[in-house]
């Protein structure tokens, strides 16, 4: 055993050898603040002290670091792990002093030591039991503490759910049904989001989710116990960030200490404790069956006692749900649309869902000087979906995203210097397929419904493969003018995108009563497909990109009470939007001769892309700037603010259409009814085409279809936003204040648009579109699809907070923290309806300026109370109200008599939903830290009616303004248990 152990660590060492000379020869590159810093002054009598010794001593696992005070006290310790430390001051012929601090997730505390000249040991200052309050920051950001994390309610246990916490921050609901889970922030789209855990990003290069793996799923991104705390920076975060426009996510994971102690925890759910949405009573719905466990078990400690540590943990997600299938009664008359039986189909039909999540650290204090981590994490999840209601079982996908993370890091501090190497591998394969392969789709019109049986339409892989390397160096041993902390860096990431994009693979024949299939309104009576939507061809992609990085930024105190904080990014990506791709001849042929007549003509020599003409964005550059003045000593009250520059980038998938729109062509062929002679471009159909095989269906296609054209701008501009804010904080002890204002102005988004559909002279819509349209019927093009970066947003925010971090002094004690945001914002949009959409229907030009989804009001509360008097028990809850909305009135654009700027959701707070959990713990039994305890989770408490999808096509419409559904479960409840030891 022991000769095991030696062979570890040798291995260890070997390998942390290696990442110390990577960052040795990669000189000043650049890692993400997953640590905090501790900064401040020693005097004595008031005057400044230097050369006295600071060390800080993580209590849990016994790192040691420790500097010394420089010329007028200043000193520094950054790049410490999120935790508690016992901070020593000592100077000779003084006393020694001691106190206790928190340390968090990219926070700065300011720790001020008054030394006494006499050798004796004052006595010890704790504040153990809550962090302290920063308010030395230009940021506008928001801790998620461990208490938080652990106490506060969340349906799924996905981390990301109190990022609402920070103000400007939206977090999909967790719905029973719900099928993605993203963040947005600012008032831009999920896209312009990144999240880092410990340092490694998990932004999604190729799909519009922002992070990767949640713009499809209902699952989790990371086990959450795994992570210790983490930071939403929601303004003005530092040049060390990339690849993000809004916002940016900052998580630390847990680290093994000295004791070894460990989690376990279930949590239930099934039918009986959801209750039934007010439309679901009113349709008289009978519960599906379904239920959901959710389980967790981390354990962590010593390898070797204040050395190496150990820490894994591992979560499961299980669910079964029932999908109802529910066509309604077809219509009589039609023996055609008799003979498919639509009764046969409906039923209740099993959807299960799987997620395993798996993370393992080690962490290593190597000596004073230098420390290493290695991890590793993974994602496997499947999931059976997208049927039920109007469409068949036979229609559902089988989704799944399998994830995979490792990363190793090294720290080596020595006097001013800190150097953080680090070396990371990413997969992300997030992909779907049908669940019923082999069989045609058909799509039946009736009822007010389209009527889906048969497989489903497509199959998508998207597999994005990642080496990144990145090093930061801080410097803080330079004196000018003031106090400086110098921070620089670079980073390198090789990656490799595999795509396979086979949408309409499966043939979708449509059916109705009438049609217009390329001559007019017809009767096919469901007697035949009236039109053929089938993609065929090679639907692979595989490219690399390479993103460069660099940055250096400056936080200088010219004088003891303000920080400057200044800083420049630079970003560069090698092939971001097909950087090689050549415009195939006979399109380009086409285009040149026909293009006047497009009602849309364009500049072809910006949309035929040459292979070379394509030009590697080279200007982002992103200026930074802060400041942050305390007016008293204390640091209790603070104004700050900042302005910079962030560039976010344009996800991969919105542009390989171009080239997969080519070789894999989705083909749209118009059917005659049966026994009419076709005329224009329609062609007969038959019925062998409904199990024709592959070779028999493309050569058809081929030679009847119509496919598209896409086109990307050769002189594409990369999305960026210009943020700004000013504001003050106030520190009442333990609680904090802040009152800030927050904008942000988003350019040059990326959107796509049609070159031959356009509005009519009166405003209504629209000329060119529908088939055979144009193109179709001289040119055998469906549409010719455009990019452009004209789409803008604007967003205001003005927010107050108030916090109070939850402290409990000891297990006798009561112990509390609550918090309160409330935010006042508005948000525009021009040439988009939706950030994140990919179309602008018809085009950019035609949609003008307008209010959108813009929430005026956004209240947002928290607390967490233990109270021991009252049988052990434990209250905490999450209180969201949302205020009035303007949303888009969809004919505002091509309706004559629409006049005002929107519709506006009734109600102060129309969206208003509370979580609670209760949790009773149990007398301990062995060890004295050993605590099991019930829980009962509440969501929606108050079973509030929060609906949505407004009828808000036609403003003349009876039912305009109506809610169709809502955006909330109605009330559930989760029951659980729980054993830390």
């Amino acid at each position: 055993m022991e000769k095991s152990m030696s062979n570890l660590r040798a291995v260890w060492r070997g390998v942390v050898t290696a990442l110390s000379l990577l960052g040795v020869a990669s000189g000043s590159l650049v890692a993400q603040t997953t640590t905090g810093t501790v900064r401040g002054t020693v005097t004595m009598e008031g005057a400044p002290v230097s050369d006295a010794q600071i060390s800080a001593r993580n209590t849990s696992s016994g790192a040691l670091r420790g500097t010394l005070s420089r010329e007028g006290g200043f000193y520094v310790l950054p790049g410490l792990v999120p935790g508690t430390y016992d901070m020593t001051v000592r100077r000779i012929g003084s006393g020694v002093q001691t106190r206790t601090v928190v340390v968090q997730i990219g926070a700065t505390q300011v720790q001020d030591f008054a030394l006494t000249p006499q050798a004796t040991r004052l006595a010890t200052v704790a504040v153990t039991a809550a962090p302290q309050v920063e308010t030395r920051t230009s940021e506008i950001a928001t801790n998620v503490t461990p208490a938080q994390i652990a106490k506060l309610p969340s349906p799924s246990r996905n981390f990301l759910d109190l990022a609402q916490l920070a103000p400007g921050v939206t977090v999909t609901e967790d719905r029973v049904d719900g099928n993605s889970r993203t963040v947005r922030a600012g008032g831009q789209a999920p896209a312009a989001m990144n999240l880092f855990i410990d340092g490694t990003s998990f932004k999604n290069d190729l799909t519009q989710g922002g992070i990767a793996g949640q713009d499809a799923s209902r699952g989790n991104p990371f086990p959450r116990s795994a992570v210790q705390e983490y930071r939403v920076i929601a303004q003005n975060f530092k040049a060390e960030y990339q690849k993000a426009a809004s916002a940016v996510i900052v998580a630390n994971t847990k680290s093994g200490g000295n004791t070894w102690s460990g989690n376990a925890l279930i949590g239930y759910q099934n039918k009986s404790f959801v209750g039934l949405d007010t439309f679901q009573r009113k349709d008289k719905v009978a519960k599906p069956d379904y239920n959901r466990t959710l389980s967790a078990i981390s354990l962590g400690g010593p390898i070797i006692r204040d050395k190496l540590h150990f820490f894994g943990s591992y979560e499961g997600n299980q669910q079964n749900r029932a999908n109802r299938v529910n066509f309604a009664t077809p219509p009589a008359g039609f023996p055609a649309l008799d003979s498919v039986n639509f009764p046969q189909y409906n039923g209740y039909f099993q959807s299960p869902f799987r997620e395993n999540l798996l993370f393992g650290k080690l962490s290593d204090a190597i000596n004073e000087n230098s420390s290493a981590e290695l991890s590793v994490s993974n994602r496997h999840e499947t999931d059976i979906r997208d049927f039920g209601d109007k469409r068949s079982f036979a229609s559902a996908v089988n989704l799944h995203n399998y994830n995979t993370v490792a990363q190793l890091k090294h720290n080596y501090f020595t006097g001013p210097w800190l150097n953080e190497a680090k070396i990371d591998y990413s997969k992300f394969h997030r992909g779907f397929s049908p669940n019923s392969p082999g069989l045609a789709r058909r799509s039946y019109n009736f009822a007010g419904a389209d009527n889906f049986i048969g497989a489903a339409n497509s199959t998508q892989e998207f597999i994005q493969k990642r080496v990144g390397l990145r090093n930061d160096l801080t410097y803080t041993g330079f004196q000018l003018g003031g106090e400086h902390v110098f921070k620089g860096g670079f980073s390198f990431d090789h990656l490799i995108y595999d795509i396979n994009k086979n949408n309409n693979g499966t043939p979708e024949f449509r059916y109705a009563q009438t049609a217009n299939s390329g001559n007019g309104d017809q009767a096919f009576n469901f007697a035949s497909p009236y039109f053929l939507v089938y993609g065929t061809g090679d639907p692979r992609l595989n490219t690399k990109n390479n993103e460069v990085g660099a940055y250096l930024q400056d936080d200088w105190s010219p004088v003891e009470r303000l920080t400057l904080n200044l800083g420049v990014r630079w970003d560069y990506e090698s092939n971001m939007l097909n950087t090689d791709y050549r415009t195939p001849r006979q399109y380009v042929d086409t285009l040149r001769r026909y293009n006047d007549s497009l009602l849309i003509p364009l500049d072809l020599n910006r949309y035929i892309a040459t292979g070379n003409n394509r030009r590697n964005f080279k200007g982002a550059f992103q200026p930074r700037v802060g400041f942050s003045y305390a007016l008293d000593k204390d640091n209790k009250t603070t104004f700050f603010g900042g302005w910079g520059l962030y560039y976010d980038r344009i996800p991969f998938d919105v542009a390989i259409d171009e080239k997969l729109k080519i070789t894999h062509p989705d083909f749209f062929i118009n059917f005659a009814p049966r026994g009419v002679t076709p005329k224009g471009t329609q062609v007969a159909f038959q019925d062998s085409y409904l199990t024709a095989d592959k070779a028999t269906l493309d050569a058809f296609a081929r030679k009847s279809g119509f496919p598209e054209v896409w086109l990307i701008d050769n002189q594409y501009k990369v999305p960026k936003t210009t943020q700004w804010n000013v504001g003050v904080r106030q520190a009442f002890g333990q609680f904090a204040g802040a009152l800030s204002y927050a904008a942000q102005r988003g350019v040059d988004q990326f959107t796509l648009s049609l070159a031959d559909v356009g509005l009519k002279a009166t405003g209504g819509c629209c000329t060119g579109f529908g088939p055979p349209g144009f193109l179709t019927a001289n040119h055998g093009i469906q549409h010719v699809i455009f990019s452009t970066n004209d789409a803008r947003s604007w967003y205001d925010a003005v927010s107050l907070q108030l916090d109070r971090p939850y402290s409990r002094p000891s297990l006798d004690r009561f112990g509390w923290g609550a918090g309160l945001t409330y935010t006042y914002a508005k948000r525009y949009l021009q040439g988009v309806d939706e950030l994140g959409d990919t179309f602008a229907f018809p085009t950019t030009y035609t949609i003008p300026k307008h209010p959108s989804h813009d929430e005026r009001h956004r209240v947002v509360g928290n607390w967490i109370t233990d109270v021991p008097y009252l049988f052990g028990i434990q209250w905490s809850g999450l209180l969201t109200l949302g205020g009035k909305e303007t949303l888009d009135v969809g004919c505002k654009r091509f309706c004559s008599n629409y006049t005002s700027n929107g519709f506006t959701v009734p109600g102060t707070f129309p969206y208003q939903n509370v979580d609670m959990r209760l949790r009773k713990d149990f007398p301990s039994f062995g060890r004295s830290a050993t605590a099991i305890g019930i829980t009962l989770d509440i969501f929606n408490a108050l079973n509030h009616n929060n609906f949505g999808c407004y009828n808000t096509s036609i403003q003349t419409d009876k039912n305009f303004g109506v809610p169709g559904c809502v955006v909330t479960d109605a009330r559930r409840y989760q029951i659980g248990a729980e054993l830390n030891f």
